[in-house]
């Protein structure tokens, strides 16, 4: 049985980010496929192409210029096309506000962005390896922030 391709999406204005990440997914023993975008207005145009083959899950930076990963949320959340998708916030604010705004805004999980490159590959390949639907379906607080 052919073990089937996760397709990813990160957007993050930070270009170190979006590298490391790069790296990161080429590290982790999960077939994958990495569409990177420097700001949430490039998302949201992607996700709106005709023809688009929708992310498996998105990593959503929340402090991007142009439009911030609160916004795309909220967008992504009222499209009826797209509202099913798994969206991981991934951030480096810890504040309560953030996390408490993203959770209220439907998105799946929150994960702050790891200081060195170990922890970010053990944070995306558990975030990878998730079961999307037990997780989604069990969502609440305590789940939601995850910690490694």
């Amino acid at each position: 049985m052919s073990e089937m391709l996760l397709n990813i999406v990160l957007a993050d204005d930070d270009e170190d980010d979006r590298m490391l990440f790069s790296e990161a997914i080429d590290e982790i023993q999960i077939r994958t496929k990495l569409s990177l975008f420097n700001h949430g207005q490039e998302l949201m145009d992607y996700l709106n192409l005709p023809n688009v083959v929708l992310p498996s899950l998105i990593f959503l930076d929340l402090n991007m210029p142009i439009k911030n990963g609160q916004q795309c949320l909220i967008e992504i959340r009222s499209n009826p096309r797209l509202k099913d998708l798994c969206v991981a916030i991934y951030s480096t604010s810890s504040s309560e506000k953030d996390i408490e705004d993203t959770f209220l805004n439907g998105a799946n999980i929150y994960v702050n962005k790891p200081n060195n490159f170990g922890k970010l590959r053990e944070v995306v390949e558990k975030v990878l390896q998730l079961n999307w639907q037990y997780h989604t379906s069990n969502l609440n607080k305590e789940t939601f922030l995850f910690r490694i």
